[in-house]
């Protein structure tokens, strides 16, 4: 089995197992390889002949075997954020909820204890935004989304976020 191959039944049992997004030491341990300049250039080259998809910067998918498109973009989230305290709020959650009749085309608005950061993805823009405010006063006010498997903010902790990021609250309905 040649080292595509191998790759390309990593992802196949990883999709199976709820995964299909992946980073690239991930994917260098899943292989046993050691994670060097060597493998990212073997990475590249898989991109470039169509066996892999670069999704994010240092994620990738296989083109044989992707995700589901519907959660695909939440896996790439938790992916850019790991160890990190993340769910949706701001606009998407308040679009999510209803409170707003407005629907983000192609975006997911973050809020992250990590790094702000905007990244295009082929499944749409993720908009990372970081806060200072303490887990545990953000936690009571979050909810686990079983369907994407990542936290979201109830409705007043959306608000109360877009507030704090002096973003447009003129769409909030009355």
């Amino acid at each position: 089995m040649t080292k595509s191959e191998k790759l390309l039944s990593v992802f196949a049992r990883s999709v199976k197992a709820g995964g299909g997004i992946q980073s690239a030491p991930e994917l260098a341990l899943m292989l046993g390889e050691p994670y060097t300049p060597a493998f990212t250039k073997f990475l590249a080259d898989c991109v470039r002949k169509d066996i892999l998809r670069r999704v994010a910067k240092g994620l990738f998918e296989s083109t044989l075997t992707p995700p589901e498109p519907d959660t695909a973009i939440y896996r790439i989230i938790k992916k850019l954020r790991a160890g990190v305290l993340s769910y949706i709020s701001l606009e998407s959650q308040l679009s999510h909820t209803g409170t707003i009749s407005q629907v983000p085309i192609d975006r997911v608005t973050v809020v992250t204890k990590g790094r702000s950061g905007t990244f295009s993805t082929p499944y749409g823009v993720i908009e990372l935004t970081h806060t200072k405010k303490p887990i545990n006063t953000i936690s009571p006010n979050l909810y686990f989304d079983p369907d994407i498997r990542m936290y979201r903010a109830t409705t007043k902790q959306a608000i109360a976020d877009l507030k704090h990021c002096n973003r447009n609250v003129h769409m909030l309905e009355a």
